[in-house]
């Protein structure tokens, strides 16, 4: 992970995607082309509270969220999820 300088709005967090599994449990490698979109990542930046809600996240939870949530960014070469607190179903 890159040193990331800026900041982001309220009520937003960026997640780094924990890469999707290259092999199955019997050893078959899988494709690019038949890998699932990652849905779980870790956080490396939270925004601030918004007015009428507390930020619940803070920087190094991992989080699991909806297939198609955030919007995908490249920072320094490095991809990240910027997506709303509301856009994160679980938190482990």
């Amino acid at each position: 992970m890159a040193d990331l300088k800026g900041r982001i709005l309220a009520g937003k967090i960026l997640v780094e995607a924990i890469k999707a599994e290259e092999k199955t449990a019997s050893g078959i490698i899988i494709p690019d082309a038949a890998k699932e979109k990652p849905m779980q990542g870790k956080v490396v930046l939270v925004g601030s509270d918004k007015k009428d809600e507390p930020m619940e996240l803070k920087i190094g939870d991992t989080v699991f969220y909806g297939k198609y949530s955030g919007t995908e960014l490249v920072i320094d070469g490095d991809d990240y999820l910027l997506m709303s607190q509301s856009d994160v179903l679980y938190i482990a």
